[in-house]
């Protein structure tokens, strides 16, 4: 006989596709996430930072530790957005959610996402550092413009690669803590639901560059609330893709 209640089946990863403008949502929802405490958020923001720069400092290995850790922070901003959707209070302390719930998987995330990115890396330096290097040898009007043209390249050629990669990773997490589902899946679901959805996310990412620009001028200091307001947008848009499908 089969025991009651009978187990829900697992989450597949289904998501849906949704409107451009659908994106301007998605910030407002995290400008409202933030103002609901905007103490808390502001100082969770100066740890990542801290986090992340003390890690830069540290050559070669402070840089994959910085992509190692970031399933491991962002699962934890995702869950402080998720306690203010249900009118819970957050705290500094659900940073570092990632780190006591489902952190092997998280940590697995990190593993792939430092992996392909060190793959970008090596990729573009094996294309385009030789040109770069040997234009800067020559050391001449000639040789600039072509160590200038290879570092235009490297660019061109880091973003094209980079793109798959963060789209695979932009829902990993949420997936992994609030879905259950296994790393590789829910990377494959991330990468499916954003190519789905390629228009609204370039709507996305134009407004996210924008805001960047204006988060810059005052030292920097706006990011202090654009990346809160970032990480709601992405609870937003997890929320908008997945559960609503």
């Amino acid at each position: 006989m089969e025991h009651f209640p009978i187990p829900a089946p697992a989450f597949d990863g289904a998501s849906r596709r949704v409107e451009p403008g659908n994106a301007i949502d998605w910030f407002r929802q995290g400008w409202a996430i933030f103002v609901v405490n905007p103490g808390i958020w502001i100082a969770i923001m100066v740890l990542v930072i801290v986090i992340h720069v003390g890690l830069a400092i540290v050559p070669w290995i402070g840089p994959l530790a910085s992509h190692l850790l970031t399933p491991l922070l962002a699962a934890g901003m995702l869950c402080a957005c998720q306690k203010v959707a249900r009118e819970e209070a957050p705290e500094i302390n659900d940073l570092f959610t990632g780190f006591r719930r489902h952190t092997g998987a998280l940590v697995l995330l990190g593993v792939l996402y430092m992996l392909a990115m060190l793959g970008v890396f090596l990729l573009v330096f094996l294309f385009v550092g030789g040109g770069i290097a040997g234009g800067l040898l020559l050391g001449n009007p000639v040789g600039a413009g072509i160590a200038f043209g290879g570092i235009l390249l490297a660019a061109l050629l880091w973003l094209l690669l980079s793109v798959p990669i963060v789209m695979a990773v932009w829902f990993a997490p949420a997936l992994v803590v609030f879905n259950k589902m296994q790393p590789v899946a829910a990377l494959k679901a991330s990468f499916n639901a954003c190519l789905k959805n390629a228009i609204v996310f370039l709507v996305y990412a134009l407004i996210a560059m924008v805001l960047c620009f204006f988060a810059a001028l005052p030292a920097g200091l706006g990011f202090l609330v654009l990346g809160p307001v970032l990480a709601g947008s992405v609870y937003a848009s997890y929320r908008d893709i997945f559960i609503a499908a």
